[in-house]
């Protein structure tokens, strides 16, 4: 469900750059589950099914209209309609995409078997290795915003002078935008960018890869096989119809959805308030907090509230999309002044993080802190 009214107010703090507390906070997690109501933790299979059979049903929606109506429309007409297209049916891969990650984390309904065989299916349709995923976020979730052992968007340093001097203009910028939103995707999952160092290739598709553990490795060639399905999958239908139907019936609007990924991740964890911590400072509820609440409106609703709940997610990534919200206002009276919500309009959030958060470093003065925050 979507966020409803709470979440379109103006924050009573209206300088949403204030920091974020770093001192050890006054609360456990123990207080913060007491604080929301028993409901909210319930995984109503019923209710997750529908939003997932909702979910497609528009999906198939989408598909309907434009295979079978577009290319029925005079040009310039056609050029205008395939764009919309390939908008609304990224939007609602990255909504489906959002309860493959919800399986992920046994979010969907009681039953685990069930969770991950869904979440296989779900995920691999859409290209992404569903158990290497869910390993390496579970990962990111047990250490977010350490230095040394977050899984993903790991910040910059000064004295990496490309991202610090070369890129740190507006062209630079642009291009680092441009580069992140169309390329990021995939590359995180071959390569790791983003991803914290190992010693080894980090990759998402290589079983023997640090990123995994001994016991996850037989599910990650289980994950490599969906992807093979799935390509070929798709080369079938390539050969049955041609590649550039295969392109603008699902290959568009994939990359729309490989960028919704990637630019609200990014501005979940990417913001001048929220610090860093390295092993001398970090603890595991501090680092969960180090990331931040935002209004999208419409898709909120879409992507299934992760937009706008993300923070009570870090906390309990066990409670259902559809409590989140619930969950969040009964926690936020607790959190205090550790609770981020930024209201400013995403676009111009979006820019404004690309510019500000380039590299992160301890305050003058306080370089043996052990806390970093972000520079430009």
């Amino acid at each position: 469900m979507g966020a409803g009214g709470w979440m379109n107010e103006a924050t009573a703090d209206t300088n949403v750059l204030k920091r974020v507390p770093t001192a050890k906070t006054p609360f456990e997690i123990s207080d913060l589950k007491k604080a929301i109501p028993p409901h909210c933790f319930k995984r109503s299979l019923a209710t997750s099914s529908y939003y997932l059979f909702r979910d497609i049903a528009i999906c198939y929606t989408f598909y309907y209209l434009a295979s079978n109506y577009i290319p029925l429309l005079p040009k310039p007409l056609n050029y205008l309609a395939w764009p919309i297209y390939w908008f609304c049916q990224g939007s609602s891969f990255m909504g489906i995409w959002s309860i493959g990650h919800d399986l992920g984390h046994h979010a969907f309904s009681e039953y685990e078997w069930l969770d991950d065989t869904l979440g296989f299916i779900l995920h691999s349709s859409f290209l992404t290795p569903y158990f290497s995923f869910k390993y390496s976020h579970r990962s990111h979730h047990a250490h977010t915003n350490s230095m040394e052992y977050d899984e993903v968007w790991i910040p910059k340093r000064k004295a990496d002078t490309l991202y610090s001097e070369v890129l740190n203009n507006p062209l630079g910028n642009l291009i680092m935008t441009v580069v992140r939103l169309l390329l990021s995707f995939p590359m995180y999952f071959t390569f790791n960018i983003h991803g914290r160092e190992y010693n080894g290739f980090a990759s998402h598709f290589y079983p023997q890869s640090p990123i995994f553990n001994a016991s996850e490795r037989k599910q990650i060639w289980l994950s490599d096989a969906g992807m093979v399905v799935a390509f070929y999958a798709l080369y079938k239908i390539a050969t049955a119809t041609s590649a550039t139907w295969l392109f603008c019936i699902y290959g568009a609007p994939l990359l729309v959805m490989n960028a919704h990924f990637i630019f609200f991740t990014f501005l979940h964890h990417s913001h001048p308030s929220l610090a860093h911590y390295d092993s001398r400072e970090w603890d595991w509820i501090r680092g969960a907090l180090s990331t931040v609440d935002r209004d999208y409106g419409i898709f909120n609703t879409i992507f299934h509230d992760v937009t706008c709940a993300h923070v009570v997610h870090h906390l309990i990534s066990t409670i259902p999309h559809y409590h989140t919200v619930e969950a969040t206002k009964a926690i936020k009276p607790i959190l205090g002044d550790y609770y981020k919500y930024d209201d400013t309009p995403i676009l111009k959030a979006f820019w404004r993080e690309t510019k500000e958060c380039i590299f992160v470093e301890p305050d003058e003065g306080a370089e043996n802190s052990g806390i970093y925050w972000f520079r430009k």
